[in-house]
């Protein structure tokens, strides 16, 4: 925020000393980068260090599975490409089938890197453009939308390359998803990260109506304790059923280094098992192969690929009768959630805190609804081509269930403090009825 100040207030005072200048002019320095060459560089960055670390580990893993014995090191490179171009939304043949699912661990991997990439270029073009002074006066500044321009294009260029590259007649990556996941990376993540890193963001947030901002809060708490919630019931249900998972395992009879591998692909494959889970505990569920389903109501199942995860799946048949109750977390979580917010931040109007309670949790439904989309996809041939959470259900039952359960936490909490408020006000006009009236 120093480059965001008004001139007089960066100017050296006669009494400041050689050194502290030598900082200023060092601050200034750093803040003042070329823009175009920063942002468009920084985008590169982005892209190709997620892209050299999977072809890194791709490399490892052929040393690992077989000692180097079958292929090439340029084959493992091209397979690290692939898992890269697959976490944009690339879809992979492979051996003629064609994998349209996304490692969703990686493609938060790649936009955390994005997030701290577009946050140093940001603190880097900071000095660009007007000061805060005038940005408050209305002048325009188009430093940020710049920036993310060039950022996500440089981002883009290394999705293409990367595509052209790694393709071959049988793998056949789709170029048009890999530049319109670039485009997602760029505009979505990186340019709030760039706005954050250069100071504007605190200079346009306090613009955005407070309404807006705490409904945005409830949505955002709502969806990181629900994903919390998700986690502790798919590892309650692995652990229930570890004894399947070590028995696949002897039956793939895996060595080390094949386990080690298994172990990172479920890892970059949990946020995906996470959104399963939830469609699970929200009710409608999900399919893990054509005609299958898995809910709270009745699980049917199929032969399935030998994967440990898998594990985590109930077991087929009716359900118990309490998995029934478990459609109630959502509500649940969503009511204790809206009433903490409206206890940090109390309103006394009925309205506000309804719609607060109410837009939150209703945001907070599209956006899993939103990602839910992403988690399944084909996995393998045949019946594994349709795997995934019932998006459109999982829609309907999570605005239902976050949105009622907003307002009602809202409103519960907001009957206390009024009632709280009536007593107190009941009690000073009882107090200064008591006191002796001055003549």
């Amino acid at each position: 925020m120093t480059s965001l100040q008004s001139p007089p207030a960066r100017r050296s005072g006669p009494g400041r000393s050689g050194a502290a200048s030598d900082a200023d002019l060092r601050r200034q320095l750093a803040t003042t980068r070329p823009l175009v060459p920063t942002a468009s560089i920084g985008g590169i960055i982005a892209a190709g260090a997620p892209l050299l670390v999977c072809m890194a580990v791709a490399v490892v893993g052929w040393f690992l599975t077989d000692a180097g014995g079958e292929g090439a090191p340029s084959g493992a490179l091209r397979v690290g490409a692939h898992g890269w171009l697959m976490a944009h939304g690339s879809t992979v043949a492979v051996e003629g089938v064609r994998i349209s699912a996304m490692p969703l661990g990686l493609t938060l991997l790649c936009a955390w890197v994005v997030w701290r990439v577009g946050h140093r270029v940001g603190e880097s073009i900071s000095g660009h453009g007007p000061d805060a002074d005038r940005i408050a006066d209305g002048a325009r500044d188009l430093t940020v939308p710049y920036a993310a321009g060039l950022f996500t294009i440089g981002y883009a260029v290394v999705g293409v390359l990367t595509t052209s590259v790694a393709a071959t007649a049988a793998s056949s990556p789709s170029v048009a998803r890999v530049v319109l996941w670039s485009v997602l990376l760029g505009l979505g993540v990186g340019g709030p990260a760039i706005a954050f890193g250069s100071g504007r963001a605190a200079i346009w947030l306090p613009v955005v109506p407070p309404a807006v901002r705490d409904a945005a809060l409830v949505a955002r708490r709502i969806l990181t304790r629900w994903a919390l919630v998700c986690l502790v019931a798919l590892v309650a249900a692995f652990v229930l059923d570890f004894s399947t998972a070590a028995n696949v395992v002897s039956q793939l009879h895996a060595d080390a280094g094949a386990v080690l591998l298994m172990t990172a692909l479920t890892l970059l494959l949990l946020p995906n098992a996470l959104l399963f889970s939830s469609a699970y505990l929200i009710g409608p569920g999900f399919t893990v192969g054509t005609g299958t389903t898995v809910s709270t109501t009745a699980v049917v199942l199929g032969p399935l690929p030998m994967f440990p995860l898998l594990a985590a799946l109930p077991d087929q048949g009716s359900q118990p009768w309490w998995t029934d109750w478990l459609m109630l977390t959502p509500l649940l979580l969503a009511a204790l959630t809206a009433g903490q917010v409206q206890r940090d931040r109390p309103v006394l109007a009925w309205d506000r805190a309804a719609i607060r309670g109410c837009a939150g949790g209703i945001s907070a439904g599209v956006v899993l609804a939103l990602v839910s989309a992403f988690a399944g996809g084909a996995v393998g041939p045949g019946r594994m081509q349709d795997v995934g959470p019932y998006t459109f259900d999982v829609l309907l039952h999570a605005i239902t269930s976050f949105g009622i359960g907003g307002v009602v936490g809202a409103l519960g909490v907001c009957w206390w403090q009024r009632d709280a408020d009536g007593r107190v006000r009941r009690g000073l006009r009882a107090v200064r009825a008591r006191l002796p009236r001055r003549s």
